[in-house]
């Protein structure tokens, strides 16, 4: 057998990371694209991480750049699978002790959109844009992640294809709903060894009843937020809708809690804060049944909107009389806020992601592509948590000091140079990682005062009167 050819080290701590996936990727252009467009996600740039950026050459007249075509073919005309990839990946998160799930953590599913122009990308439609906050023309990603407060990092993810890409529309029997998808999604995160105490989301994923069945179907609990004037059967004297059924609850101030109990939220801060929660009844909801009602806020009295859940789950009550048989443990009503209360972490990984790596900013049109780059993001996320737990060490060659000492003790503020040679030289000319391990604190608080990076000055445009300075 033909021994293989060695690829371009990676810079830094990245190569050692990046071999843990050589023996999925046949060809030696293989191996150094991974590389390559690692390195690219993971160093700074001063504009949106396309191609030509993460090739380092000009927007325009850079596209044709055989660094850009490399890239280009890499993600949307080579043979390797973005599945294996990713299930990799997983497979490293579980063997790091620092990492590993355990049935403590909860799995978050949430959607999130961004815009794309045009209609010849896959995926794309006029739909609702959660990052944009209206209808528009763009992408929307159906996402999970697995976290327990302390960590957190992505599993799966999976475009929405609106019903106009299928021939009979919502009566394809290819069309899946958001709710479909990420029921799906959350049973293989279950496969893949994700231990969670339930899965959490958001009031967009309770109107669903198929969402419900295929989670009851995958052995899996759930606490889901339900819309506080979404109407359901009942008798005329009884609450009709979730706040209905809060203010039938006795109790309004901590001297007259009544059916109140309170709770004590703690923040990653480390401050404390005192809600209040207890079990409603609402139609088929109680403590006592399968499914319960359960309502958290800051002030029983007021029921603020924006300090106010609503929540269902199928976690027993520790008095339910199903509660020994039921195949979930009990849950009392500080466990199922502390549950609810992990769900904005998925929104700290969207800044992260989206912000930093480059999530939106590919510029390929293929389904295959687009999920290709949104693996390659979700491996350089889980690289920087690799580096974030591994010790200190030595700096690598070809990873400058990110903190040099020279004139600290003369409080000379240092400022980097600015990228562009990096930039101009392209990715295979020995591009620099720093080691994030490496001296944290003092990094972390230069790159805090910091300023924007500058965008530098384009040609003059006909038509336009303002000059360009």
């Amino acid at each position: 057998m033909t021994e293989r050819r060695v690829c371009p080290p990676a810079p830094g701590p990245l190569e050692k990371y990046a071999a843990c996936f050589d023996d999925l990727l046949v060809s030696l252009a293989q191996r150094r694209g991974l590389r390559e467009y690692l390195t690219a996600l993971l160093a700074p740039r001063d504009r949106n991480k396309t191609l030509t950026c993460l090739a380092g050459v000009e927007p325009v007249t850079g596209s044709k750049d055989a660094a850009v075509q490399r890239l280009q073919f890499f993600l949307s005309e080579s043979t390797w699978d973005a599945a294996k990839i990713n299930d990799r990946r997983l497979e490293l998160i579980c063997a790091d002790p620092a990492t590993a799930p355990h049935d403590r953590g909860v799995l978050v599913i949430d959607d999130s959109g961004d815009r794309k122009d045009g209609t010849a990308t896959a995926h794309v439609g006029r739909q609702w844009l959660g990052r944009l906050g209206k209808t528009d023309n763009g992408i929307v990603t159906v996402t999970t992640v697995w976290t327990d407060g302390r960590v957190y990092y992505p599993l799966h993810a999976q475009p929405y294809t609106p019903a106009h890409h299928f021939r009979r529309g919502r009566a394809d029997p290819d069309f899946r709903t958001k709710p479909q998808i990420s029921a799906a999604l959350a049973a293989r995160g279950k496969a893949a060894g994700f231990a969670c105490r339930a899965v959490v989301a958001d009031c967009a994923y309770s109107v669903s009843d198929d969402w419900y069945l295929a989670l009851r179907d995958a052995g899996l609990p759930y606490v889901v937020a339900l819309k506080p004037h979404r109407g359901t059967w009942a008798r005329a004297d009884e609450p009709h809708t979730p706040i209905d059924a809060a203010r039938a609850l006795t109790g309004t101030d901590p001297d007259h809690p009544g059916d109140w109990t309170p709770v004590e939220r703690r923040f990653r801060d480390g401050h404390t804060e005192t809600w209040w929660a207890a079990d409603a009844r609402l139609g088929g909801y109680g403590p006592h049944s399968p499914c319960r009602l359960v309502v958290a806020t800051t002030d029983p009295g007021l029921l603020p909107e924006k300090a106010t859940w609503y929540l269902t789950t199928n976690l027993p009550h520790p008095d339910a009389p199903h509660a020994a048989d039921s195949t979930h443990p009990p849950a009392d009503l500080a466990e199922i806020v502390r549950l609810y209360g992990l769900r904005p972490w998925i929104e700290q990984s969207y800044k992260q992601i989206k912000d930093e790596l480059g999530w939106a900013d590919f510029q390929v049109r293929s389904a295959a592509a687009i999920q290709r780059h949104q693996t390659l993001v979700n491996c350089a996320f889980s690289f920087c948590w690799d580096q974030w737990f591994a010790p200190p060490g030595p700096l690598a060659a070809t990873a400058p000091d990110p903190c040099p000492d020279e004139g600290a003790e003369r409080g000379i503020r240092y400022t980097p140079p600015a990228p562009t040679a990096l930039l101009a030289q392209g990715l295979t000319r020995r591009p620099f990682l720093a080691h994030p391990g490496d001296h944290p604190d003092p990094l972390v608080a230069r790159l805090d005062r910091q300023g924007p990076a500058a965008r530098t000055p384009g040609p003059p445009r006909r038509g336009h009167h303002r000059q360009t300075p």
